[in-house]
């Protein structure tokens, strides 16, 4: 009787055992399937993100290939990349940008205004000057204007500026066009604020939304 007690403790630990190391194997193929399962979805998660940034940059390629006036196809290709660029690092729509670029310049190479303005985004030279080190760009002059991805970098950022400065978009809109102290003024002597350029942008906008959107 003892002898089989004996077998039976035996038996039982090796049993013991061996569903622990069952349970154990089932457990490191459990946590293996949950990490390539969340792999799986990582890597999928990747690509999708890759293929809506690469459907965005077809578009704004698109869109400036379009509209733009006097650009190479290599040029293109690099106001592309400007734009896609600038509008992540101020979070605004490409095609926003693109509305402003539209409603300032045409989208016309060497564009220069009646008021001195110059370049796709029309800056004023003072203020090129002005925002320049803030934005990353080598100033060498009013030349730096007719560069077009040094100009879209400086009048990405100033009107990011004027943004933060009236807290309003509509405001800072108006503000790029007829200047922030001229908009100022026109606010403290309770005057209504210009709304033709600020239309234009707008329907610009509306349309390249309609025309590519993503």
């Amino acid at each position: 009787m003892i002898q089989v007690e004996k077998v039976g403790i035996y038996l039982s630990k090796w049993i013991s055992f061996l569903a622990v190391f069952i349970y154990l194997i089932q457990s490191g193929l459990l946590i293996f399937l949950i990490k390539d399962k969340f792999d799986l979805e990582r890597q999928i998660a990747f690509q999708q993100k890759r293929i809506t940034e690469l459907e965005e940059r077809l578009q704004i390629f698109k869109a400036i290939e379009d509209f733009q006036i006097g650009f190479s196809d290599e040029e293109v290709g690099q106001l592309s990349d400007v734009v896609f660029t600038e509008s992540r690092r101020y979070h605004y729509d490409p095609m926003f940008v693109l509305a402003i670029i539209i409603t300032e310049s045409s989208f016309r190479k060497g564009q220069v205004s009646p008021k001195g303005a110059r370049g796709l985004m029309q800056m004023i030279p003072y203020v090129g000057e002005d925002v320049a080190m803030r934005a990353g760009v080598d100033w060498e002059g009013m030349q730096t204007l007719f560069e077009p991805q040094s100009n879209i970098k400086l009048g990405t950022l100033h009107l990011f500026e004027q943004i933060l400065e009236f807290g309003d978009v509509q405001q800072a809109i108006v503000a790029y066009n007829m200047g922030e102290t001229r908009l100022r003024g026109l606010i403290r002597q309770n005057l209504p604020m210009p709304k033709q350029y600020l239309k234009r942008v707008m329907d610009n906008y509306k349309m390249l939304k309609e025309t590519y959107a993503v």
